[in-house]
């Protein structure tokens, strides 16, 4: 008896587990990308990346927990259901979408290029040059893109934004390839150090990540950022966060991220 009372609190806990986790969207993202996923000086998760998923929330009528992860973790926890979805500046690639599927894009972006100040690299051309060292962030798309297009690059594959950039403000590496809100970031904190090529060398479209298989969150996902556009609340977020960035890309005569 004991034995048989044991396995149904076990089945009993478990069961009310799952219906606790049904009850909670769990969207995760790597807070390290200000101002789209970051932490703030209270410790929580904030952000542009924040505001969708909220909204997300909102129009599922549930609460949203929100998971700090490695960037590289996050598509392995997506696809075993450890979390829902995948708000993290994430590119909608050809590649990742042979695994997860994508929301409408919400964000276009391209990339570009940081280049230490002394480097020959004067244009994207030059990064085809022999002999090239070129940083990259391990698990994005400026490492396949370089990977793809540069097969004669040299590439020190690196796990953070920040050890990416003392590799150009150092001289070791050339060049950085990554987005262009990054690029510009960076340089506007190293500016006798780096050179920001603002130039997209490919467009791209960040969106949410979804299992595959939950066409109805994807559809959920979709309905919230057209409010947000409707009601214009990216606007609200461009004069919040992102106001420097806009401003120097409109003088550049290159589109705003979420224009």
């Amino acid at each position: 008896m004991t034995a048989l009372r044991s396995l149904l609190l076990i089945t009993l806990v478990t069961l009310a587990a799952g219906c606790a986790r049904q009850d909670v969207l769990v969207i995760g993202m790597d807070a390290t990308y200000p101002p789209f996923e970051f932490v703030d000086e209270q410790g929580r998760l904030t952000g542009v990346s924040t505001t969708i998923g909220e909204a997300v929330g909102r129009e599922l009528g549930k609460p949203v927990e929100f998971r700090n992860m490695a960037f590289d973790g996050l598509i392995p926890a997506l696809q075993t259901g450890r979390i829902d979805l995948i708000i993290s500046s994430l590119t909608a690639s050809d590649a990742r979408r042979q695994s997860i599927d994508f929301s409408d894009p919400y964000v276009t972006t391209g990339l570009s290029v940081l280049v230490a100040k002394d480097s020959p690299v004067q244009a994207a051309a030059d990064l085809r040059a022999p002999g090239r060292r070129l940083a990259v962030r391990i698990a994005t798309t400026g490492e396949q893109w370089c990977r793809q297009e540069l097969p004669e690059a040299r590439l020190v594959a690196l796990d953070t934004d920040a050890a990416c950039v003392l590799e150009v403000v150092n001289g070791r590496v050339d060049a950085w390839v990554y987005d262009q809100i990054s690029v510009m970031n960076y340089h506007a904190q190293h500016p006798e150090r780096t050179r920001a090529l603002l130039a997209p060398l490919r467009e791209e479209s960040w969106a949410v990540g979804v299992r595959k298989g939950r066409d109805d969150l994807r559809e959920a996902v979709n309905r919230a950022l057209q409010k947000l556009r409707r009601d214009g609340e990216f606007g609200r977020l461009a004069d919040r966060y992102l106001a420097r960035e806009r401003d120097l890309m409109r003088a550049q005569g290159l589109p705003f991220v979420f224009e």
